[in-house]
């Protein structure tokens, strides 16, 4: 049980009958209902859990490994992870050599759906990399990632083409790939074998927290993925094709029976919810949001009840932003963090493009002007926070391209400012704010950079 202080709304949906425990003052409550959704509105109560009907969920996340234990639903999380453990072969026991041995370190998150719902407990046990030594535990560590502009691209292809898109997890990805060094690593905090309380475990397959374990991962789904007919993209090497000429829906099912051969797989569902993306396959296109994350954001900086703002920087608020000697400091962590949650939120918010990139020039030495700035920013963040891009359906698909440019916009080095974007149809897939490289001696070499610019995305 967990004794929570302050005042805490929990959403949750089931069909299922759900038995609330509850202590109030000296009085144990208990109830049984049945409802489709419901709140539970929880002030200085102590509260055990909420059963659902495909298991328990614990709400609880701020505990230790020896409070894990005594809960219930996160022991079953964590037998669930080390079954995982098991069924993939990650390690065997073996005495304690004389080399580096990693630590180990439990994890607990509840895991939520598009709408911040928590469907289930995730308990994660993780290897303590910063104390791999390089040369020696690790080698090579580079693996890419998805750009955003291939998601969005994708999505404007399927939506153009009128296909549905379908999204599979691979469960405990990263437990799949072999890794080439020789490591070690502590028993699991909790689960100590007692008849070999000292002895190690040798790793066969990465685990979550090794410097090489997301190139691990990557290598072995690529090798699959080429061994089963398909090509790797030459502009993004995340981005997997294959040709297949029959109907769309027996192409899902094969490929679904061949990943499920290899990894262990969630069901096949829908796309909604994608790398903090909310995304909606409706009859007229499709529409793609960051709703949740914003609303996160606000909560994460106490601005959920700020004054709302019709634009996110005023008329000459770039300017304001060069008073460096006026003001006092700020803290440079909390406005890197405000600034890395905001860049992220440009993935499908092109309209603060411009606003964020000019704050992000002032990480070094942050002011209160900059803090200021950042705050509209949020606040009109506050006014709009359902805004979002529509892929439509029917519209042409032709390759388009617009560029612009400021002259002299910067009041310390005296550089331009491009801005680029570039359009699939109606569909805008790409956009970029950035400040030029060199000074421009005009209004027309300024243009000319940001169509260069332009011209080399489009390319």
């Amino acid at each position: 049980m967990v004794k929570i202080k302050e005042e805490l709304l929990v959403t949750i949906k089931s069909k299922a009958k759900i038995k609330i425990t509850m202590i109030e003052g000296n009085m144990l409550i208990k109830k049984m209902m049945r409802m489709d959704q419901f709140n539970v509105k929880i002030k200085d109560h102590t509260q055990e859990c909420t059963k659902l009907s495909n298991g328990t969920i614990s709400l609880t996340t701020s505990l230790g490994v020896e409070q894990a234990l005594e809960d219930p639903d996160w022991l079953l999380a964590m037998q669930e992870e080390l079954n995982n453990f098991k069924q993939n072969e990650v390690w065997s026991l073996v005495e304690r050599p004389n080399q580096n041995v990693i630590g180990t370190k439990w994890v607990f998150r509840n895991k939520q759906d598009e709408h911040g719902v928590v469907t289930r407990n995730k308990a994660r046990l993780v290897a303590q990399g910063f104390t791999q030594v390089e040369g020696l535990d690790f080698g090579e560590t580079y693996a890419p990632v998805a750009r955003l502009e291939s998601i969005r691209i994708l999505i404007a292809f399927a939506t153009h083409h009128n296909f549905e898109l379908y999204q599979m997890d691979v469960k405990s990805a990263f437990l799949s790939g072999p890794i080439q060094e020789l490591l070690y690593v502590e028993q699991p905090p909790g689960f100590e074998d007692p008849k070999n309380p000292h002895h190690v475990y040798k790793l066969h397959k990465a685990l979550y927290g090794l410097k090489q374990a997301p190139r691990a991962w990557y290598e072995c789904l690529k090798d699959f993925l080429l061994k089963n007919g398909f090509e790797i993209g030459k502009a993004d090497s995340t981005l997997f094709t294959r040709k297949f000429n029959d109907d769309l829906f027996a192409f899902c099912d094969e490929f679904s029976k061949i990943m499920t051969k290899r990894f262990e797989m969630s069901m096949m569902d829908e796309l909604k919810f994608f790398l903090g993306f909310q995304i909606k396959q409706l009859k007229e296109g499709t529409f793609l949001c960051q709703t949740k994350y914003i609303q996160d954001m606000l909560k994460k900086f106490d601005m959920e009840n700020a004054k709302p703002v019709n634009t996110p920087m005023t008329t000459k608020g770039h300017l304001d932003l060069y008073e460096e000697d006026k003001g006092k400091s700020i803290d440079q962590k909390v406005y890197r963090s405000m600034i890395g949650s905001l860049l992220y939120l440009c993935a499908s918010w092109p309209d603060i493009m411009l606003s964020v990139c000019m704050c992000a020039r002032f990480q070094a030495n942050p002011k209160e002007c900059h803090l200021v700035a950042v705050n509209r920013i949020l606040r009109y963040l506050v006014h709009t926070p359902n805004l979002g891009l529509w892929y439509p359906k029917g519209s042409t698909f032709d390759l388009l391209g617009y560029s612009d440019s400021d002259y002299a916009g910067c009041k310390v080095d005296r550089k331009s400012t491009s801005g680029t974007c570039q359009f699939l149809g109606r569909s805008l897939v790409c956009w970029s704010s950035k400040k030029q490289t060199s000074v421009a001696l005009s209004t027309a070499e300024a243009e000319y950079v940001a169509a260069g610019a332009c011209c080399a995305q489009l390319l």
